[in-house]
């Protein structure tokens, strides 16, 4: 049975109680994430007034709402009923519990274990997993389950478990699934993140069959907040060596860069790391602008990225005196030596690996 909370307690777009309430400069109140969607789908209206909203709308946390949804719902009379996992798990997994009674379970559970490390765990080592993976398969079921199974992906200690239970099936399956919303795939590649936090995972996961291979495809084919977090999931995988040539394989590094010259600055961290391997850089020497883009993200980008286009830039023209020629009549140099006193110290860092290497200190930009 659900918690009867006020309907201004609701998010207007998905209807649901919210759990981040932002006010956005219409002054009205939506659930983070599903304003966030609306804004990434290219939106620039209010979705009640229809007003039109500035380029870079803020979203300004309610915090006076969150503390009244938080403290109305610690109050409610019908609190104790949820507060029961046992209960909850075993409507579940139960096959003779009605479909919503599943989907109610899988909210309270959801909600109990976002900030209660202690429960997450007690969770991760019950009948709930395969229960939850059981409802991931289900298509009625997947967008609720999703999020339950990434609040236990959350804890270091559970998530070797959770990839030994046979999670990673079950996520590569929404990846690829084309029937899968948005949303959905875009948890999915979150929980990627979050299991590929333990090193062993890394290894895991991109030895799975397709895995990889989805995550690109979302980026190829997918919209804004399931690009983001498929980049950010290939970034993650990607920090161990063996991935960066299937992600290379897989045909990563032209989509990258696609997505780069569309806004997707994340895409830069991927490229970054790319190419610290032959065949990714071969792959890059090979796309048309590549330096260009790069040389782009130089002057426009964020720190993080001008971080990453400084890396990936220093290992492309390290190995290829070509390269080191496109840098140069690119402006790459000058624009290189502006981050050599810059506030971050990786920038700093990599700016001055770039400097020397366009310099010529480095001898070893003739070898591959």
């Amino acid at each position: 049975m659900a918690i009867h909370l006020p309907d201004h307690f609701k998010c207007p777009i998905s209807l649901e109680i919210m759990s981040d309430p932002v006010i956005l400069s219409s002054g009205h109140t939506f659930e983070r994430s599903s304003i966030q969607r609306w804004l990434d789908a290219g939106h620039r209206t209010c979705p009640i007034t229809k007003l039109p909203l500035p380029e870079h709308p803020s979203l300004i946390p309610n915090h006076s709402l969150r503390s009244l949804i938080s403290n109305y719902a610690l109050l409610a009379p019908i609190h104790h009923t949820i507060s029961q996992p046992e209960t909850l798990i075993s409507t579940l997994a139960s096959p003779s519990s009605p479909l919503d009674s599943k989907i109610d379970a899988l909210r309270h559970l959801t909600r109990l274990s976002k900030r209660d490390s202690a429960f997450r765990r007690r969770l991760a080592d019950s009948a709930a997993v395969p229960a939850l993976l059981a409802a991931v398969d289900h298509p009625a079921l997947q967008d609720k389950a999703l999020p339950l199974l990434l609040n236990l992906s959350l804890d270091d200690d559970s998530k070797v478990g959770l990839v030994a239970e046979g999670v990673v099936a079950r996520v590569v399956a929404v990846l690829r699934r084309p029937a899968a919303s948005p949303d959905s795939r875009a948890v999915a590649a979150t929980i990627v993140t979050s299991l590929a936090v333990v090193e062993v995972n890394k290894a895991t996961i991109g030895a799975f069959p397709a895995a990889i291979g989805a995550l690109v495809a979302i980026l190829r084919d997918g919209k804004g907040r399931e690009r983001k977090e498929a980049a950010t999931a290939l970034y993650a995988l990607c920090s161990f060596p063996d991935n960066r040539r299937r992600a290379v394989d897989c045909g990563a590094v032209p989509i990258l860069f696609r997505n780069v010259e569309i806004g997707l600055e994340r895409g830069v961290e991927v490229i970054g790391v790319l190419a610290k391997c032959k065949e990714g850089r071969e792959q890059m020497e090979g796309y048309e602008n590549c330096v260009h883009i790069l040389a782009r993200v130089l002057r426009n980008g964020s720190s993080r990225g001008v971080q990453y286009a400084l890396l990936a830039l220093t290992s492309l023209c390290f190995y290829s005196q070509q390269m080191v020629l496109v840098a140069l009549e690119e402006g790459v140099l000058e624009a290189s030596i502006g981050f050599v006193e810059d506030d971050n110290e990786k920038v700093r860092r990599n700016a001055c690996n770039l400097v020397r290497v366009l310099r010529g200190t480095n001898n070893h930009n003739r070898v591959r």
